[in-house]
């Protein structure tokens, strides 16, 4: 992954505008007071409000919120979290013409908030706490309706648009500043173990519906259209459609997955 791809925002400064935005949106809509207070009004940090956000979402009869708050608060004060989730929703407010400001992906997107689940679970995941993160992974299947393996490694700036039905496997990899939509799934081929989905480079587009499968690299700065299913790798800068995914031409810009130019 090109590191030169990350977005690089101060969580203080997003915050501060979160925070700027509630209270708007608070003066337009008096009812929502208690909420805007819970989950963002009365937190100090956009790490805090974040763990506060995901718990609410995540906990059950199983874990409490008590359990989880703490675990969550720990993993969120990583520096790393904390800037992957900044990059993620600056994605949103920058890619997605529904989104005017970044108070609603916070509160609203269920991709984001699926993303961010992950985040903190691949982090139990990476240190060993593995049933935990299958856990989160299952909560999250159930509240989102998105199937993000804690295995998988997801870089920043990652955009999922509606998000439902997105499926990731555990041995993927995903670059930096992608753009997934609904129906997406990155999953295997067979009943091969070990190191079997796909790596997704920078600047990736892959659209409504698409079927990634097996390991498969998809070069940076390509498009995957609608519906297609991709067996084979896929060329930097190439743009593929069909079923099989064939070479269908090159998208007009380096990274495809800015503009969600959707047409081919």
């Amino acid at each position: 992954m090109d590191k030169s791809l990350e977005i690089t925002v101060e969580p203080e400064s997003i915050w501060q505008q979160i925070i700027a935005e509630t209270h708007q949106h608070l003066a337009a809509e008096s009812m929502l007071g208690d909420f805007y207070q819970q989950h963002i009004l009365q937190h100090e940090s956009f790490a805090a409000a974040l763990a506060f956000l995901l718990v609410q979402r995540l906990a059950d009869h199983a874990l409490s919120i008590e359990v989880l708050r703490k675990e969550f608060l720990t993993v969120c004060s990583d520096a790393g979290i904390v800037k992957s989730a900044v990059a993620d929703i600056c994605a949103h407010v920058e890619r997605d013409p529904a989104c005017n400001g970044y108070l609603n992906p916070f509160l609203y997107f269920k991709g984001f908030h699926a993303v961010q689940a992950q985040r903190i679970a691949h982090a139990f995941w990476c240190a060993g706490r593995t049933h935990l993160a299958l856990y989160l992974q299952y909560r999250s299947s159930v509240e989102f309706d998105v199937d993000i393996h804690p295995g998988a490694k997801l870089g920043d700036g990652l955009m999922v648009d509606h998000a439902t039905g997105l499926v990731i496997g555990e041995t993927a990899v995903i670059g930096h500043n992608v753009s997934l939509l609904h129906g997406v799934t990155l999953g295997g081929s067979g009943c091969d173990k070990g190191d079997r989905h796909p790596k997704i480079g920078d600047g990736v587009l892959i659209s409504a519906g698409a079927k990634v499968l097996g390991n498969i690299h998809v070069g940076a700065g390509a498009k995957i259209a609608a519906g297609s299913l991709v067996l084979e790798d896929v060329p930097a800068h190439t743009t593929v459609a069909g079923v099989p995914a064939k070479i269908v031409g090159r998208p007009s810009c380096a990274q495809p997955a800015l503009e969600m130019d959707q047409n081919v």
